[in-house]
């Protein structure tokens, strides 16, 4: 038996007026996507970590209420720019201590990098088809917008306390806190990169949260360390850290320092290019194959 041919139509699952067209969103579109879902995933884990939030407030009020009493009386200060006058020890370090909260901020963020790389999420995030380093930048943008609102609700409980700088100052210090907070976090980022165990970067932590902090201008002016080593005071003239204090201490006063802007921004491009050539899968690939 034959079938006609003609009795037979081929006929495609869609024709062409059923075609649907599937529009991918435009590179913008998508960038701005990664952006508000990383953004909004760091705000919520940050939201339900509690204890994250308490324990970056506890630091610097620690500092500020004990041993800011202790060091007051040891630790005279100069008139020494941006400031006008003879200042009290704890209005001295509120700019550092600001400078804390985004150091350990920072390196709390990157932390959580070397944890979503163990879950595995890490991985899954690294996949979207968008570039790296925009996936990096998002996520230090993230994590400065968290560092930046933490020490905005320190400044209010230093101000309850009785340090008092130029009201304008909490405005202008904005742009520095989110240059500062950029470097710092863009660190962390970097050390994120090289190191794969949990264990291992709690232990890099301490190795470089601490020498940064205590070798910088945050406790103490650096003509202070020139008196007691003028090697020590070298290390902290070259220490990133202090000029991001100091970009916040001047600005707090309405200051320019031009310097300190320069330096942050240059040593914020460096720890940048360092984390997103560490977490280039070419690398990684290189290094298994040797």
């Amino acid at each position: 038996m034959k079938l006609d041919s003609q009795n037979i139509e081929k006929k495609s699952p869609l024709s062409e007026e059923d075609t649907v067209v599937i529009a991918r969103p435009s590179r913008l579109r998508a960038a701005l996507i990664a952006l508000v879902a990383i953004v909004a995933r760091e705000c919520l884990r940050f939201l339900q970590q509690r204890g994250r939030f308490v324990a970056a407030l506890v630091r610097p009020l620690v500092w500020l209420l004990v041993f800011a009493a202790g060091f007051r009386a040891a630790l005279g200060l100069s008139i020494i720019p941006p400031y006008q006058t003879y200042i009290t020890y704890e209005t001295y370090i509120v700019p550092g201590l600001c400078g804390m909260i985004l150091l350990f901020n920072g390196m709390q963020s990157s932390l959580s990098l070397v944890y979503d790389r163990e879950m595995g999420s890490m991985r899954l995030l690294l996949t979207c088809p968008l570039p790296r380093w925009w996936l990096l930048s998002c996520k230090l943008l993230a994590s400065t917008a968290i560092s930046i609102l933490q020490v905005y609700v320190f400044l209010a409980f230093a101000a309850l306390i009785g340090v008092h700088p130029p009201w304008q100052g909490y405005f202008l210090i904005f742009p520095a806190l989110v240059v500062a907070g950029l470097m710092l976090g863009a660190l962390g980022l970097a050390l994120s990169s090289f190191i794969k165990q949990l264990e291992n970067f709690a232990g890099v932590m301490n190795f470089v949260i601490f020498p940064m902090f205590f070798l910088s201008s945050a406790l103490y002016p650096l003509w202070r360390m020139a008196e007691s080593s003028p090697l020590l005071r070298d290390i902290c003239a070259a220490n990133p850290f202090t000029y991001a204090v100091e970009l916040i201490r001047f600005a707090f006063y309405q200051q320019w320092n031009g310097t300190a802007l320069g330096l942050t921004l240059l040593f914020t491009a460096i720890f940048m290019g360092l984390a997103i050539w560490g977490y280039d899968p070419g690398r990684a690939l290189i290094r298994r194959k040797g």
